[in-house]
């Protein structure tokens, strides 16, 4: 396990700060990242939340998974990591060649 979260189900309204100081209750929170979609700069409703050790994110998603936050049920996990494609555009979504 890692100490990185996840935190969905996130209200459009949550914001750094608030979603730091609720994590902050459970443990040391080293970073706070709500994502915000580039287009609208809005919101997109998920967040990722460090905290210092993997025993303080083991704590946080047993007590925080299902508490309220701004009037929603926030879904607390483990973050997954996302696997690397290549960045050369060698390969299309599906992991195959372009125009071969």
């Amino acid at each position: 396990m890692n100490n990185r979260l996840y935190v969905g189900n996130l209200s459009y309204d949550t914001t750094t700060e608030s979603l730091r100081s609720c994590f902050s209750e459970v443990g040391q929170v080293t970073d706070t990242k709500v994502m915000m979609d580039r287009e609208t700069g809005r919101a997109r409703g998920f967040a990722f939340v460090t905290m210092t050790t993997e025993a303080e994110a083991t704590n946080a998603v047993a007590q925080l998974n299902g508490a309220m936050l701004d009037g929603r049920p926030l879904r607390v996990d483990v973050a997954q990591e996302r696997e690397r494609t290549p960045s050369d555009g060698s390969r299309n979504a599906r992991g195959g060649h372009r125009g071969w």
